[in-house]
This record gives structure tokens, C-alpha cells and sequence, in this order.
């Protein structure tokens, strides 16, 4: 394990040669602390969501508010975790009154702070933003530290994906 200011320091699970930035499908995993059931349950193969869970719902539904050219996949909130699909689009601009696609230049941004539309800052916004509400509601509550995500790579994957998270309900009971 590397050193970083003389204290040891986790390698980033994320992909190096990618910016989370870019234009595409991301597969989203966030867990509570310990997998506890702070979100609800699961009753005749349908989530019922607890107040936590209306929160964690709500919320995601506001990322796009807050994030430039993204939209939301299918999602799914589960009793200890959820899963959902973010898409950045294309950055648009205004040139001569026509709209045109901007393409980032990875030379210049790649090591630069990726700023509020990056995958990371809209996930850790939204686990913020569960957390702050819970806490004024005063609800007991806690995520487990990070996030899973997984680039879409192509129609197949997503749908594949899609079809997972749908479906996650159903065999949630199934396997309990």
C-alpha cells in the first residue's frame, strides 16, 4: 500500500484510464453500513418503502436537478442498499444560436478536479443529501463508505443491467 504525506492510503477501485465525466451508462451499487434494512422491506415481491427509503427515493430523482446532461436509468431501492443507472449525455453549448456537441479534451481536464458532474460527486451529493435529511428528521442512519459503479459498455450490458435491477425485488424474497 503506497503512502501519501507519510500515511498509508487505499488505491482507488475506479478505472484510471476512464473520466467519470464522460458521455455514458454507469451502473450505481450504494450499500447502507452493515447492510442493515434502514430502507424497508420487501413484501410479496414488492418493495415497501420505510420514511428512509421515501428519502433515498426522492433524492435520487433530484440528481438531474443538480447535475448537467444526466438522466436516470431505472433504479431500484432495496432494504439495504440501492441500485440505479445514471446516464451523462453530451455537453451541449450555444454557438451562433445553434447547438453543437462539445467534446472534453482529456489532456486538458484528466487531472483536474472533475467538478459536480462527475460520477462521484453526483453519488456522494446524493448519499450527502440522504443523510443530511435523515439526521434532521432524526432518523437513524448511515451509508457504508463509497459506491459501486460499473461502465455500461454497450445495449446488450444495459439491458442486461436493467433487467437486474427490475427484477431485484422479486428475488430479494425469493431468497430470503
Amino acid at each position: 500500500m503506497e503512502k501519501y504525506k507519510n500515511k498509508y492510503r487505499k488505491e482507488s477501485i475506479r478505472a484510471a484510464w476512464w473520466d467519470y465525466s464522460w458521455t455514458g451508462a454507469y451502473f450505481i451499487t450504494v450499500n447502507c453500513k452493515n447492510h442493515r434494512h434502514y430502507f424497508g422491506k420487501v413484501i410479496n415481491k414488492k418493495m415497501v418503502l420505510s420514511p428512509l427509503g421515501v428519502l433515498a427515493d426522492v433524492f435520487w430523482h433530484e440528481i438531474p436537478k443538480h447535475s448537467l446532461n444526466v438522466e436516470l436509468g431505472v433504479f431500484s431501492i432495496m432494504p439495504s442498499h440501492m441500485h440505479g443507472i445514471l446516464i451523462i449525455r453530451p455537453p451541449k453549448i450555444e454557438d451562433n444560436n445553434q447547438m453543437q456537441t462539445k467534446q472534453p479534451n482529456l489532456g486538458a481536464t484528466r487531472f483536474q478536479n472533475q467538478g459536480k458532474n462527475s460520477i462521484s460527486s453526483m453519488v456522494g451529493s446524493y448519499k450527502s443529501a440522504v443523510t443530511r435529511h435523515a439526521n434532521r428528521l432524526g432518523l437513524k442512519f448511515a451509508w457504508q463508505t463509497g459506491f459501486h459503479e460499473h461502465i455500461i459498455r454497450n445495449f446488450d450490458e444495459y439491458h442486461r443491467i436493467h433487467k437486474y435491477i427490475t427484477d431485484n425485488p422479486a428475488k430479494w424474497s425469493a431468497s430470503l
